[in-house]
């Protein structure tokens, strides 16, 4: 007989996650006091003019107003340390409802287990901290009348903008149209992250049941369903690299998850390039040179190895997939058209949809 877990102790330890990932992290690129002052000066000063832009180019309405200083959420610009920090409370927020529902089939985890996923979650955590340059957080801390909150990372923005030879201000404000569009997304649809926290929650709930019985299979079934699952991330054959242990009910909907997530970043993109040289002069630098660095141009082996552990590639898949739904509705419906899908749950593109705009189009507009 197994012991349930008490709803106030989650499975793993997600302050010591914090703690480890806020000390593995490395700092990033370094400069003079000074100028680190206005890397972040900057960055808050672009976050607040990219509000209005977004608004103008997606023509999207918030459905709550504005807050008083005109943004759409809290602005934090922090290091790698403080994005694991957030969000790994971000994590938390979102796994623990998860975690009160199965915790019954669950059994207790001993101190030591919880101590190595926290080890593995602050390790992962800390790898991601030096490839984040901006995100929308829906999730972690919203403030009193429920925004989510903006991070932006300085050191990597000041990284990538010093290795690309970018344009400082416009770089800057770049990064901060495509996070304040997924603001305005939010904005618009304050259905959306409940939505999404169902979503992924009914499919952690069966993941982690699966889990369960997968703990329970004999050493041989482990080790193949392992050897299964790395020999496919390393050719490139999986959506991310948790597919392979997905059962079939699992995998479809994790590809409806992935749409919804191909749709708020495909969108982000085009949305931050439409605003156009006016407003940011070296777009299309920033745009082609971005590009090269997203294709992995130049990078070491290992980098290419990280990125297929770490789900990388299906990221960048993502934004080109949901870009070009977003490009071909525009096409046939406006831009108007196109903001029907943050209307309800119903308009969102299913899988098939994503790579079938028109089928969207049918369906929503008839």
């Amino acid at each position: 007989m197994t012991t349930p877990v008490p709803a106030a102790e989650p499975l793993l330890d997600w302050t010591t996650a914090a703690q480890i990932a806020a000390r593995v992290a490395r700092p990033g690129a370094a400069a003079p006091r000074d100028e680190l002052d206005a890397l972040v000066a900057g960055l808050r000063t672009a976050a607040g003019d990219a509000v209005g832009h977004v608004l103008d180019v997606t023509r999207m309405t918030p459905a709550a107003p504005l807050l008083p200083d005109g943004g759409l959420g809290e602005v934090l610009v922090v290091d790698r340390a403080g994005w694991t920090r957030a969000n790994a409370q971000s994590m938390r927020a979102m796994t623990d409802p998860v975690m009160a529902v199965v915790a019954a089939d669950v059994p207790l985890p001993s101190g030591a287990a919880r101590l190595a996923g926290a080890a593995e979650v602050g390790g992962l955590l800390a790898l991601l901290s030096g490839r984040v340059l901006g995100q929308f957080d829906p999730y972690g801390a919203p403030g009193p009348d429920g925004r989510g909150r903006l991070l932006l990372v300085a050191p990597n923005v000041l990284q990538v903008e010093q290795a690309l030879s970018l344009r400082p201000r416009d770089f800057r404000l770049w990064v901060c149209l495509h996070e304040q569009t997924h603001a305005l997304q939010f904005a618009t649809a304050p259905w959306l992250a409940d939505h999404l926290v169902g979503r992924v929650g009914d499919l952690m709930s069966g993941v982690t049941r699966t889990s369960v019985a997968m703990a329970r299979a004999p050493l041989r079934e482990k080790v193949a369903v392992v050897g299964r699952t790395l020999l496919r991330a390393l050719r490139g054959e999986l959506v991310t690299p948790l597919d392979g242990i997905l059962a079939p009910d699992q995998q479809r909907e994790l590809q409806e998850i992935t749409a919804v997530m191909a749709l708020l970043e495909g969108h982000a993109d085009v949305m931050m390039d439409a605003v156009g040289p006016r407003v940011v002069r070296s777009v299309r630098t920033i745009r082609a040179r971005f590009e090269k660095r997203r294709d992995g141009e130049g990078a070491p082996a290992l980098d290419v190895v990280l990125r297929r552990v770490l789900g990388m590639d299906a990221k960048l898949a993502q934004y080109r997939d949901g870009a070009a739904f977003v490009r071909a509705v525009e096409e046939r419906v406006g831009r108007d058209g196109l903001n029907a899908v943050w209307s309800e749950p119903a308009h969102l593109p299913s899988a098939r949809e994503i790579a079938d705009p028109r089928a969207w189009v049918r369906r929503v507009h008839g």
